[in-house]
């Protein structure tokens, strides 16, 4: 059985033998970022359980190996949701048939549709036990919401993938799930109309919690939005179901959507879950998936750019989030690499067969003055490198 004093020990022979670890969850997400060459896997997945849930509190804590399902039920049971709103891309990622764990979300700070309103998954951990390349047990935050305790390595080991420490529990900030959720579909916008259409939606007072475009061959990809024709451009609202249907129609006359569908609480749900899950992204088996962060107003510039190259596509985030798929080549890869940086944003390759994801740069190189920070900081917490070698950067 494992416990965080196997993990430490564990952690204390790779060190005296210089042995790098492969650390994961269950390994739903193994095809992301570079391959690591490890000696040997050390899991978390036997590290399971919820230790604390007050749902009065609005907190939760669990340790890093519980299936996300089993804490989304929990506190569905209750009311209440999780915030982040996490994907599950197992699918997108072939991984299916294993249950994602909470520790691998945290790990690789995954947000799903709901980011754009409400922040990224490592807005809500409010604390944090981890192990780390010294074999240290570390503890940042606590179990209260207003929290000033030290350092905040909350953030810091969130979104770390692993390079960092062993992540063994985590705490999280929970709310009250929305008793409805009501979704305007505006039919046939192309990007760039869809986008100024989004961010006025998002500038609105009516609390709008999701914004989304898919293109034609996206939506045909989406049961839900069978009946569409053309593009679908999504704005949802999530509350009581009386302030859903008021907000929703003072939506439709301020900006005169009166050609918009409106869905109702289980049609939405089950879209949103699909744009969530990146469902709509037509990836063939062989393809690599890119996912390009940028100023939502500079969503269609990257799909124009790219547009040569005939590359899946749709926007989250009010067209922040640029999903792609295509050809798994150094030439795309590169292609979509300098749309990136000519748009000012930043970009991660999630998915690849492994001689490219070896190849190239997974994620953007940091600016010279970050990278020391990066690299003394890898230093401090696993000197000796065997924590997710080479995972996110060459050498680190």
């Amino acid at each position: 059985m494992i416990t965080e004093d196997s993990i430490v020990a564990t952690v204390v022979e790779a060190v005296r033998t210089r042995e790098p670890l492969l650390i994961q969850g269950n390994g739903t997400k193994a095809g992301m970022l570079r391959p690591v060459q490890a000696g040997r896997t050390l899991s978390t997945a036997g590290l399971s359980g919820i230790n604390l849930y007050a749902p009065k509190e609005l907190i939760l804590s669990a340790r890093a190996g519980t299936p996300l399902t089993e804490i989304e039920n929990a506190v569905a049971a209750a009311g209440q949701h999780l915030i982040a709103e996490p994907p599950d891309l197992s699918a997108l990622l072939g991984e299916t048939g294993r249950p994602q764990t909470l520790g691998g979300v945290v790990a690789t700070n995954l947000s799903g549709p709901r980011r754009v309103a409400w922040g990224a998954m490592r807005d809500h951990v409010m604390g944090i036990r981890a192990v780390t390349g010294r074999a240290e047990i570390i503890r940042s935050g606590g179990r209260v919401l207003k929290n000033v305790t030290g350092l905040d390595l909350c953030k810091l080991l969130t979104g770390s993938h692993g390079t960092l420490g062993v992540i063994t529990e985590i705490t999280l900030k929970v709310l009250p799930a929305p008793e409805a959720t009501g979704t305007l579909v505006l039919p046939g916008l192309d990007e760039a109309a869809a986008v100024t259409a989004l961010s006025a939606a998002l500038g609105s007072p009516f609390g709008v919690s999701g914004a989304a475009w898919l293109p034609a061959e996206a939506v045909a990809r989406v049961p839900g939005l069978a009946g569409i024709g053309g593009s679908a451009t999504l704005i949802r609202i999530e509350d009581f179901a009386e302030s859903v249907v008021y907000r929703i129609g003072r939506l439709k006359e301020q900006f005169a959507l009166a050609d918009a569908v409106l869905f109702d609480t289980e049609l939405s749900r089950a879209v949103w879950r699909d744009v969530r899950d990146a469902r709509p992204l037509a990836a063939r088996e062989e393809d690599a998936v890119w996912r390009v962060s940028v100023r939502p107003s500079s969503g269609p510039s990257i799909l124009n750019a790219l547009r040569p190259l005939g590359l899946a596509h749709f926007l989250d985030w009010g067209g922040g989030l640029v999903w792609l798929a295509g050809p798994a080549d150094i030439a795309t890869h590169a292609a979509v690499e300098t749309a990136a940086r000519a748009a000012g944003g930043t970009w991660t390759l999630l998915r690849a067969p492994e001689v490219l994801r070896g190849a190239v740069r997974v994620v953007p190189d940091e600016p010279a003055a970050l990278a020391r920070i990066t690299r003394e900081v890898k230093a401090a917490m696993d000197p000796a490198g065997i924590l997710n070698p080479g995972r996110l950067y060459v050498g680190l």
